[in-house]
């Protein structure tokens, strides 16, 4: 069962350099637009959706927590699968709620990144990732 849900070892070489693509694709269109969050955040900071209830200005902090800092996680593939939660939470967030009523073209790209964050929570961030070096590499060299 382990093997059927990618849970187990890491995945073969062959195909975890695409994978090591598509995080690194990813994770730095995210930066870009996280990034732009965080230039921005003196005017955002007033304005920004709170649809937790917290304050504009914690639930733009959280953004960007997700946005910012769990991307660069994802972007060396460190605690891939625990950065992919707060990134799967935010596009949803984003999704339903920020996008709710909107047409389906403003949820289109939530919607890809969601597609994307739930892939790195189910198979982690490859052979090419931190993860693998701290946490895998001695692991099965040994065993």
């Amino acid at each position: 069962m382990k093997d059927f849900l990618f849970l187990g070892k890491p995945l073969q070489k062959g195909r975890s350099l695409p994978l090591l693509f598509v995080r690194v694709f990813i994770a730095c269109m995210m930066l870009l637009h996280g990034g732009a969050k965080w230039m921005a955040f003196g005017e955002l900071a007033d304005n920004f959706p709170d649809p937790l209830g917290v304050s504009p200005v914690v639930s733009l902090v959280f953004s960007l927590l997700a946005e910012v800092g769990c991307s660069v996680l994802l972007l060396f593939g460190l605690f891939t699968r625990l950065s992919a939660l707060p990134l799967i939470f935010n596009m949803i967030i984003a999704i339903w709620v920020i996008h709710g009523d909107d047409p389906f073209q403003m949820k289109e790209l939530g919607i890809l990144y969601l597609a994307f964050y739930i892939l790195f929570f189910w198979i982690g961030g490859g052979r090419y990732s931190l993860d693998y070096v701290f946490f895998w590499k001695r692991k099965y060299r040994n065993g």
